[in-house]
């Protein structure tokens, strides 16, 4: 009741009793993530992975999985870096993580779409080298200028 005698509505039992409404804070917020933490919880929940799943969990498993796209993103951008390009495909994702030795083994058994395949030529497949035309070819010059630079540079 107030002064007036009247029962306030809307109070609900809190301990404010209609004061102002504190503004909701995320579990994703809270704990300093990206991922929705309730989303994953929601997921875990609805999964039937469990029983019952503890407050601690959707938390935890949000935070490993921002910490490995975090990864797979850093290492994707430095491909696609590499490759003189400014977005990122499939191909770079491939190549980011078949390039990292924990993120290749962890993904093993992944297939990526539109990603290709490592660069790889056996050692079997590569043309000889002649020892004959290689050891000619060291001892005669090509030309008699050059023959007589490099003894002055030594």
């Amino acid at each position: 009741m107030d002064a007036t005698g009247k029962v306030k509505k809307g109070a609900g039992g809190r301990k404010g009793n209609g004061g102002p409404k504190k503004k909701s804070v995320t579990r994703s917020a809270r704990a300093g993530l990206q991922f929705p933490v309730g989303r994953i919880g929601r997921y875990l929940k609805k999964g039937r992975y469990a029983q019952r799943i503890g407050s601690g969990a959707p938390v935890y498993l949000a935070a490993v999985l921002e910490y490995l796209a975090a990864e797979v993103l850093e290492l994707a951008g430095n491909a696609s870096i590499d490759n003189k390009k400014k977005t990122i495909n499939p191909r770079h994702i491939l190549l980011a993580v078949r390039n990292d030795e924990e993120l290749g083994k962890l993904l093993a058994g992944v297939t990526i779409a539109h990603g290709g395949v490592l660069p790889n030529i056996n050692p079997v497949l590569l043309p000889k080298k002649s020892e004959r035309s290689t050891t000619a070819a060291s001892k005669e010059p090509k030309s008699p200028v050059k023959a007589a630079k490099s003894p002055r540079k030594a």
